[in-house]
């Protein structure tokens, strides 16, 4: 992974060096800018592997960044990694219902920083099971042809709902939802789900999963995720 290209966007000198130096000391190739509209321009000419994006620029700010980069078929594709206040939640749920792939919260660990981005860089690098194939997760297997969910070998009846957002989850571990995209993602023709029954199916799905419920992570403030296992 290493040498793989990183744009940093973010205004304030001493993060900004924070950021560059450890990513940096990590092997990847590190380019730094301070505007949204230095990012924009950035990220068309060079098209870096992953962008860690701060939501409080100058001018265009964070999120009109983001918004503009997922809109355009060009770039749409880049990763994007959010660093926010503490406090910004609603900015969080924006930012991931814009298509962000993930945040972190200032102050931040470096350590965390470059785990947050090595992961997002793997799972871009790697194939995500197709929504026909079984997904396997430590003792949870998932197969959408029988519509069958197995936890250490043994079945589990799951609603035709829950197991949705199973699959939906499963499918990319280590990945925040927020409420409304599950929604979006898992719901039928009669539209049953709604932001806040997405909470109760998380409920039954604990539930039904006994020894296993601590796969499914609840983002507070945010969503939900699938643990990586």
């Amino acid at each position: 992974m290493a040498r793989e290209r990183i744009l940093v966007v973010e205004d304030e000198e001493d993060i900004q060096e924070l950021v560059r130096y450890n990513l940096a000391k990590e092997g990847f190739h590190v380019d730094v800018v301070s505007t949204g509209e230095d990012a924009l321009r950035r990220a068309r000419e060079e098209m870096p592997n992953l962008i860690v994006l701060d939501l409080m620029l100058p001018g265009v700010d964070g999120l009109e960044v983001c918004k503009v980069l997922k809109s355009d078929p060009k770039t749409q594709g880049l990763p994007i990694i959010m660093l926010t206040a503490k406090g910004e939640e609603s900015d969080i749920v924006i930012g991931l219902e814009l298509g962000a792939d993930d945040y972190i919260t200032k102050p931040f660990s470096p350590k965390v920083l470059v785990a947050r981005a090595r992961n997002i860089l793997r799972r871009r690098n790697k194939e995500m099971p197709a929504e026909t194939s079984a997904v396997r997760a430590g003792e949870i297997t998932i197969d959408p042809l029988r519509h069958s969910v197995t936890v250490k070998n043994q079945a589990v009846d799951l609603t035709a709902t829950e197991f949705r957002v199973l699959h939906f989850l499963a499918r990319k571990p280590g990945w925040v939802f927020t409420r409304q995209q599950i929604v979006d993602a898992v719901r039928g023709e009669d539209y049953a789900v709604t932001e806040r029954s997405v909470d109760v199916q998380m409920v039954g799905l604990r539930r039904k999963l006994g020894e296993c419920s601590d796969y499914i992570e609840t983002i507070r403030g945010v969503g939900y995720r699938f643990r990586e296992v």
